[in-house]
C-alpha cells in the first residue's frame, strides 16, 4: 500500500471506531477506539482459526509488519502530539510546580526504569542491561492520554500542571535514557568486560544524554523565540497556524539532523509559543484559531494513535510465556510508577504540602501511550525482543483500558479534597 492509501484507511476507520464508540460503547473517544480496533482484531483472529483457509489475518499481519509504526510515531506524530500538548501549559503555572515536575521527569523516570529493570531481569533471566532498555521503554507516560482523562476530573490547577508539565517532559527524559541504554546494551554488547571499554560506554552515554537533553532544549528555546519574534510582525490567522505547523514540523526534523532530543525540543518550543508567543505575538483571533487548530490535530492524531495500537496485536507474538512475563510486567510497572511519583513527593514535603490524594492519582493516572511501543519495536533484533514487545503491548493496553477508564472517578472523589496540594 501507497503511503497515501494507509494514511486514507487509518483516517477512515478512525471515524468509523469512533462513530461505533459513539453510538454504542460511549467510553472515551481514544479510549473506545482502541477498544474497538482491539476487538475488530481479536474478532478478525478468532474467525480465521476457526476458518484457516480464509488467510485473512495471515495478509493483515504482512500489512500492519510492513508499515512502520516506531518511524510514524517517533519521527512524525510525536513532535505534533507533544508541541499541541505543551501548546496548553502555561508557563508562569509550570514555573510554581517546577520542582515537583523536574524531580518526577527526572529521578521518577531513573527510579522508574531501575525499578522494572531490575524486577524484569530477576522475573524472566534477561540480562540486566536490556532488562533495563524495557524499564526506560515503560517509564514514560503518555500526556495526551493522561490529559484527556483527566480533564473530566476538575482537579486544582497545581495538580493538573504537575501531570501535564510531567507527563511532557518524562517522554523525551525517558526517550533519552532509552537512547543511552541502548546503545549500552545492544552497542558494547561485543567487548570482553575490558575496563576501558565500559568507562568509554559510560562516558560516551553520559555526552549523548547531555547532547540530547540540553542540546533539544536549547533549540526548542531558539526555535520557539525566533517564531515569536517573526508572529509578531504578521496580524494574518491562517499565515500564523501554518507557522506553528512549521515550526513543529520542521523544528523537529532539524531536532532529529542535529542529533538532539527532537521530544524535548517539542515541548520547549511549544511552551514558548502557547505562553509568550500567545500573549505578546498573537491577536485574540489569532490565539483563538492557534488553539482549535491544535485541539483539533491533537484529538485526530491521537484517534489515529490508539487505532493503529488496537491493529499492533497483529504485530505481537503471545505465548504463554510471553503473557506471563506482560502480567508481570503490568505489576512492575504500577509499583515502578508509585516509585517515581511517591519518592519525589516524600523528598518535598519538608517543604511543600500534598494531601494524600496526590500519589495514588498520579500514580493510577500515569497512563502509558504509543511511545513505549514504538521504542519496543525500533528495538534491535535479539531473542528478548519478542517478550519484550508483548510485555510492552500487554502494559499499554492494561494502562489505556483499565487505568483510562477508572482514574477519572478515582480523581474525582480524592482530587476536591479540600487543600488538595499546594
Amino acid at each position: 500500500m501507497t503511503l497515501l492509501q494507509i494514511a486514507s484507511l487509518l483516517i477512515v476507520l478512525a471515524g468509523a471506531f469512533g462513530a461505533i464508540n459513539y453510538l454504542f460503547l460511549k467510553l472515551p473517544s481514544s479510549i473506545g477506539i482502541l477498544v474497538v480496533a482491539l476487538i475488530a482484531s481479536l474478532v478478525i483472529i478468532g474467525l480465521d482459526a476457526v476458518f484457516p483457509a480464509s488467510m485473512v489475518e495471515e495478509a493483515i499481519r504482512i500489512e500492519v509488519m510492513a508499515f512502520d509504526f516506531s518511524d510514524t510515531l517517533l519521527e512524525g506524530m510525536l513532535g505534533l502530539l507533544l508541541f499541541a500538548g505543551a501548546l496548553h501549559v502555561k508557563i508562569s503555572d509550570l514555573r510554581a510546580q517546577w520542582v515537583p515536575v523536574f524531580l518526577m521527569a527526572t529521578l521518577g523516570v531513573g527510579l522508574s526504569t531501575v525499578v522494572v529493570g531490575v524486577g524484569f531481569s530477576w522475573m524472566t533471566g534477561m540480562p540486566l542491561l536490556i532488562a533495563l532498555t524495557f524499564g526506560a521503554l515503560i517509564s514514560p507516560t503518555d500526556p495526551v492520554a493522561v490529559l484527556g482523562v483527566l480533564r473530566q476530573a476538575s482537579l486544582p490547577k497545581s495538580l493538573e500542571t504537575k501531570i501535564a508539565g510531567e507527563s511532557l517532559f518524562n517522554d523525551g527524559v525517558g526517550y533519552v535514557v532509552y537512547l543511552v541504554l541502548v546503545g549500552l546494551a545492544f552497542g558494547a554488547t561485543g567487548g570482553h568486560g575490558d575496563t576501558h571499554n565500559a568507562d568509554s560506554a559510560v562516558q560516551g552515554a553520559a555526552k549523548l544524554f547531555a547532547q540530547e537533553a540540553i542540546g533539544g532544549a536549547l533549540l526548542g528555546l531558539i526555535l520557539g523565540w525566533l517564531t515569536f519574534r517573526v508572529m509578531r510582525l504578521i496580524d494574518d490567522y491562517a499565515l500564523e497556524v501554518l507557522i506553528t505547523l512549521g515550526l513543529a514540523f520542521g523544528g523537529y526534523e532539524l531536532a532529529v539532523a542535529l542529533q538532539v532530543s527532537a521530544p524535548i525540543m517539542a515541548v520547549c518550543a511549544g511552551l514558548l509559543i502557547g505562553d509568550v508567543g500567545a500573549k505578546y505575538g498573537m491577536s485574540e483571533e489569532t490565539r483563538r484559531y492557534v488553539d482549535a487548530f491544535w485541539k483539533m490535530i491533537d484529538e485526530i492524531l491521537n484517534a489515529i494513535l490508539f487505532l493503529m495500537i488496537g491493529f499492533e496485536v497483529f504485530a505481537v507474538a503471545f505465548d504463554m510465556s510471553s503473557v506471563l512475563g506482560g502480567a508481570m510486567a503490568v505489576l512492575l510497572a504500577l509499583l515502578a510508577r508509585l516509585t517515581a511519583v511517591a519518592v519525589p513527593v516524600l523528598l518535598l514535603k519538608p517543604f511543600r504540602s500534598f494531601s494524600k490524594g496526590t500519589i495514588p492519582i498520579m500514580t493510577w493516572g500515569g497512563l502509558k501511550g504509543g511511545i513505549s511501543v514504538a521504542l519496543a519495536l525500533s528495538l534491535p533484533d535479539s531473542e528478548w525482543k519478542p517478550v519484550i514487545l508483548t510485555a510492552t503491548y500487554i502494559v499499554v493496553v492494561f494502562s489505556i483500558i483499565v487505568q483510562g477508564l477508572t482514574v477519572a472517578p478515582l480523581a474525582k472523589r480524592m482530587g476536591r479534597e479540600p487543600g488538595l496540594d499546594v
